[in-house]
């Protein structure tokens, strides 16, 4: 047990780590170095941009590392010179060395998007939405050297919004993970958290999405495509082709009906929505977006390009 305030190395990189950061800074240990993935060009200009979590950091005054290699010895030596008690990694977006996991006296402990053992891997959030999950969480582990496979310090849970997307899921779970973080570091000090082993025969993956994982089989039930729409909203986002065109889908509604026409058949295109029908039902789509555009409603969509009832969209 001990109440003196921790020296801590946070590793992360995207928003959802950028969240953990800013609860980390509100706490009463100290932040003495973030490590987050290199910067990337992103947008059409390709213009490079800080991580989220770089710009955290750099507002607070903390130094930021940013190496292309983390099983160095050098990179191993300037992490010791912070001399850190503990490590927190969230989303990071590579796997520890041992050199690395067994750096701090209190090991590493890791922030992850959901209620593990089930969805270990690179995308927790999108895969439990993909999967028709209605309850989602997130686990603070003790890590180690598997994938998401240390044990368990502390869970939370909320049930979320049947129209939830990716996007605003992980909005809500990177809050519940900064506030859970803070409950795990304190209770890891006190002496009151019993790490519990997970029970890896209920374990399922979600492994890293790829955009090609957006292509929609008009085969599936419409519950199916629709929970693949949500789960990849905001990215890689789900899409077909219209023609040659590219048109990504987003705001999707089940409608529970019967038709006799192919799955992929638009029924009908209008202010209210595309209908579309599908393996079992049929998909009410209120929004796309058209390679090169913004994102739109059908309504405005069809005013200048009017997609015919009875189009067949392909696989």
């Amino acid at each position: 047990m001990t109440t003196a305030s921790l020296r801590i190395v946070f590793m992360g990189t995207p928003d959802f780590a950028a969240a953990n950061l800013q609860a980390l800074l509100t706490g009463p240990d100290q932040v003495v170095a973030v490590v987050s993935q290199p910067d990337r060009a992103k947008g059409r200009g390709k213009k490079i941009s800080p991580t989220p979590t770089k710009v955290v950091a750099e507002a607070a005054g903390i130094p930021v590392l940013q190496p292309t290699k983390i099983k160095t010895e050098e990179f191993r030596n300037g992490l010791l010179s912070y001399q850190p008690d503990l490590i927190v990694v969230a989303a990071y977006g590579r796997i520890l060395p041992p050199s690395l996991l067994e750096l701090a006296p209190m090991g590493c402990i890791n922030v992850h998007g959901s209620l593990l053992p089930r969805y270990r891997g690179a995308a927790p959030i999108q895969w439990a939405i993909i999967k028709g999950e209605t309850e989602f969480g997130v686990t603070i582990i003790q890590m180690d050297q598997g994938m998401d496979t240390g044990d368990m310090l502390l869970k939370a849970k909320i049930t979320a919004d049947p129209k939830e997307t990716a996007g605003s899921l992980m909005e809500k779970l990177s809050i519940l993970g900064g506030q859970t973080l803070l409950q795990a570091i304190k209770g890891l000090k006190e002496g009151s958290i019993t790490p519990v082993p997970q029970d890896s025969s209920q374990a399922t993956m979600a492994p890293m999405l790829k955009k090609e994982d957006g292509l929609i089989d008009w085969n599936r039930s419409a519950k199916e495509i629709e929970c693949l729409i949500r789960g990849l909203d905001p990215w890689p986002s789900t899409f077909c082709y219209l023609q040659e065109n590219r048109l990504r889908l987003f705001s999707p509604e089940v409608v529970y009906m019967e038709s006799p026409a192919q799955p992929g058949t638009v029924i009908q295109a209008d202010q209210r929505g595309m209908l579309v029908a599908c393996g079992k039902n049929a998909l009410q789509i209120g929004e796309l977006q058209p390679d090169g555009k913004k994102r739109m409603t059908v309504e405005s969509f069809c005013c200048g390009h009017p997609i015919p009832p009875g189009y067949i969209f392909g696989r």
